[in-house]
């Protein structure tokens, strides 16, 4: 009697395929999952993580990265095992997988990174260009929305076939196609190197307002190109490191060769060179009454501006009648409201007070180096001459010879030998 049962479900057909499954166990043992690979692992070199320097060291073992069903774990749990840099950086919103973690939860490094791909291929592809937080990296998209052919940027358009490089060509070549004959002579001004000086967001575009800095820019700074004054600038640093006094960009403008120092401000205004208000009341000489309206080249002659001497004889010579007997010290008696009247407020051998209102020329009517007395006391000089010889005195010109405070008796001053 013959069996129904198919020949593969016989003895010898059982005892075939467990030997058959047995030498495919074992090959694919051997060749430690080789066998199941969808591609070759990226051959990369970067560092070297947990004593392997590329995914390619770690073919066939592919419990490294792929958990088993049944386990806990994931892919992305393994990846963080080796990259703990970024498992660190995952926590940092402010970072690049920070960022990208915590604001697409479902995204995994396997959408970013594809693996088995061939050695020579890129492990960082990135598919969906709105997911990606471009500002995390330092150049922001918000500007750049559409091409030169106004259509909408791809990741090719600047990256390229890999798209962890940027070559800085791209800009130029773009922003070309835009405006040629502004990049031209902006590259001349301010070099290739686009990126350190632009981050994306237009910040040097038309609607720049300088007035939000320190230096804000009035009068005929408003229309001087950036380039005249950032000499050379090359990068944000430059920009913020030039010089914000007048003289650093006047300095060959200087007109005073220096000799105002080099606070322009003090006299100039963004106006204009012409026009300068110097406020003298700054400096160490102060005008006050008939100064006020002297011009300026009267005190300052051949041009000097600094270290003008401040004494009154520097300008005003003493005049014959002093017969050099008050010094040079002319505010002790002037004032610069006029020369006069004078008010002598020196060092006198007779007391001023004795008098009451006299003046000057009430004791001394023809010159400073004589004086009277008659001027003032009622009586004439007849009656003096023998009052003082009746006395026994010859010498009665000399009234401050006996009466040096003005008051009597002065006896005791008197030689009477005379």
């Amino acid at each position: 009697m013959r069996s129904n049962r198919p020949g593969c479900l016989s003895g010898t057909g059982i005892a075939a395929a467990l030997i058959a499954a047995l030498v495919i166990a074992g090959y694919a043992y051997a060749r430690g999952g080789l066998m199941f690979s969808p591609g070759p692992l990226n051959a990369q070199r970067d560092q070297t993580l947990s004593g392997v320097a590329s995914h390619t060291e770690i073919g066939g073992e592919c419990s490294t990265c792929h958990a088993a069903p049944w386990e806990a774990a994931t892919m992305a749990d393994r990846c963080v095992v080796c990259h703990q840099d970024i498992a660190a950086e995952m926590q940092d919103e402010s970072s690049l997988h920070g960022t990208l973690m915590n604001n697409e939860p479902g995204l995994t490094c396997r959408e970013c990174h594809p693996e088995h791909r061939g050695a020579e291929a890129s492990i960082t592809v990135m598919e969906d260009l709105s997911v990606f937080p471009h500002e995390a990296v330092g150049f922001s998209l918000n500007g750049h929305q559409l091409a030169a052919a106004r259509e909408p940027f791809q990741c090719d358009d600047c990256h390229h076939d890999d798209i962890t490089t940027f070559n800085l060509d791209t800009c130029a070549a773009c922003h070309r196609q835009m405006d040629a004959r502004y990049m031209t002579s902006h590259v001349l001004v301010f070099g290739t190197a686009c990126l350190d000086c632009h981050d994306g967001v237009d910040r040097f575009d038309e609607n720049f307002d300088h007035n939000v800095f320190a230096f804000q820019l009035t009068g005929q700074h408003v229309n001087v190109d950036c380039a005249a004054c950032h000499i050379n600038a090359r990068s944000l640093g430059d920009f913020t490191a030039t010089p914000p006094d007048c003289y650093s960009c006047h300095l060959q403008e200087d007109a005073h060769d220096g000799q105002f120092g080099r606070d322009c401000a003090a006299c100039h205004n963004t106006a204009g060179w012409q026009g300068a208000d110097f406020d003298h009341n700054l400096s160490n000489f102060p005008l006050t009454g008939a100064h006020v309206d002297v011009a300026c080249e009267s005190c300052h002659v051949n041009g000097l501006l600094q270290e003008l001497s401040t004494d009154c004889v520097a300008c005003h010579a003493e005049p014959e009648f002093h017969a050099g007997l008050f010094g040079t010290d002319c505010d002790a008696c002037h004032a610069t409201t006029a020369w006069t009247p004078a008010e002598f407020n020196g060092p006198h051998i007779f007391p001023l007070n004795h008098g009451g209102g006299a003046t000057c020329a009430t004791c001394h009517p023809a010159s400073f180096t004589t004086y009277t007395c008659y001027g003032c006391h009622e009586h004439e000089e007849a009656d003096i001459r023998e009052e003082h010889l009746d006395e026994g005195i010859r010498d009665f010109e000399n009234c401050l010879a006996c009466h040096p405070s003005g008051q009597e008796p002065e006896d005791d001053n008197r030689d009477d030998n005379d």
